[in-house]
């Protein structure tokens, strides 16, 4: 193998890229142009914004990606055929077979990967879009006092996670999580569309669960335990888990609330009840609002 052949398009390429990133910055120099409002602005996170950034970094990261699985089979089988080539004839044809079958595995492996790299794109859409669908079902409830954040960030020691929705208003705090599901096969005798909620598990059409009913639970006791902190004042948290796109039967009363999104209006005004009053809801508010408002350009 000359390695020249290899060693000149990889210096093309960086010679290249180098070239377009000096004459941009330049050119942004030369004009002096800058963003129009101040650089200190934060936005409030919207819904889906961790799994958008995450869809994001797939799209930026997606011809990386597809040249590295491309290229590392390619490249294995340059090496082992240069290795075969400074080999006796005896060894070189014994060896064949061993490169062309290493070729095939490493061949087979980088597609696999590169798939699953598309899948799990693809699921974070669907996380992305589920989370939307959510959050305009939540809109309603703005109207009648309510103030809905999205994406809220969490830690728990060096573990971070985000709360899909919370909802303050009149009838009290909810955790809202979403868990978008796909549709497919039902078992014999079940309608592909439905889940069932006993108080303790979710019965899927293909089976039982109990994934996402424990992480509302626990998102819901972490709000409820920062609000009492930061605001001095103990407050009760709903958790709520919504599955967009599903019909779901449950109890009226469970320590999760399982619900279609488009029951969360219902859910969040049923009670007739006053829970917080107007001054508690301007507490609990500012201080997820603090939280949220971390968006920058």
């Amino acid at each position: 193998m000359n390695w020249t052949s290899l060693l000149l398009p990889s210096s093309y390429f960086a010679l290249f890229a180098l070239s377009a990133f000096a004459i941009l910055w330049w050119d942004r120099r030369k004009r002096g142009t800058r963003v129009p409002f101040s650089r200190d602005l934060r936005l409030l996170r919207m819904a889906g914004e961790t799994q958008l950034k995450d869809v994001a970094k797939f799209d930026e990261d997606f011809l990386f990606v597809w040249l590295l699985a491309a290229l590392v089979p390619c490249l294995v089988a340059v090496i082992l055929f240069e290795v075969l080539g400074h080999l006796k004839d005896w060894w070189r044809w014994s060896l064949l077979g061993l490169t062309l079958a290493v070729f095939a595995v490493a061949f087979g492996l980088a597609v696999r990967w590169f798939v699953r790299r598309l899948r799990e794109r693809s699921d974070c859409y669907l996380g992305f879009f589920g989370e939307r669908v959510v959050a305009e079902f939540l809109e309603p409830a703005k109207a009648l006092g309510w103030r809905v954040f999205h994406d809220v960030p969490c830690e728990s020691g060096r573990e971070r996670f985000n709360i899909d929705h919370v909802a303050v208003g009149p009838g009290g705090v909810f955790a809202i999580e979403t868990k978008t599901r796909r549709k497919g096969p039902a078992r014999e005798g079940r309608d592909d569309y439905k889940v069932f909620y006993d108080g303790e598990k979710l019965d899927w059409p293909w089976g039982d669960e109990q994934e996402g009913l424990g992480l509302a639970i626990g998102h819901a006791q972490w709000l409820q335990n920062w609000l009492t902190k930061t605001t001095g004042a103990a407050v009760g948290v709903v958790p709520v888990l919504a599955l967009p796109g599903w019909y779901v039967e449950s109890p009226a009363r469970a320590v999760v609330r399982v619900v279609n999104p488009s029951w969360l209006p219902d859910l969040l005004t049923a009670g007739v009840e006053t829970v917080l009053s107007t001054r508690q809801i301007d507490l609990y508010s500012r201080q997820l609002e603090q939280r949220c408002r971390d968006v920058e350009y």
